[in-house]
């Protein structure tokens, strides 16, 4: 997971400063779920793409559709 965990008195205040009413027993959830949403994109961060051509370089339908290429 992460190294600092979001703890449901942080994810509550988080949630009042972005304006959103958060009840009490919704605190615990929102807090394990960000954390988790965190730890999904460190992972992703650690991906290396140097070798994948931008999405722009797609051109869809130019692609062949059996399994052998």
């Amino acid at each position: 997971m992460t190294a600092v965990e979001l703890t449901p008195p942080e994810a509550a205040r988080w949630a009042a400063r972005s304006g959103l009413v958060l009840p009490a027993e919704r605190h615990a959830a929102v807090a394990a779920v960000a954390d988790h949403i965190h730890g999904v994109v460190a992972v992703l961060r650690e991906l290396d793409f140097a070798d994948v051509p931008p999405a722009a370089a797609y051109r869809a339908g130019q692609e062949p559709h059996d399994a052998t290429a």
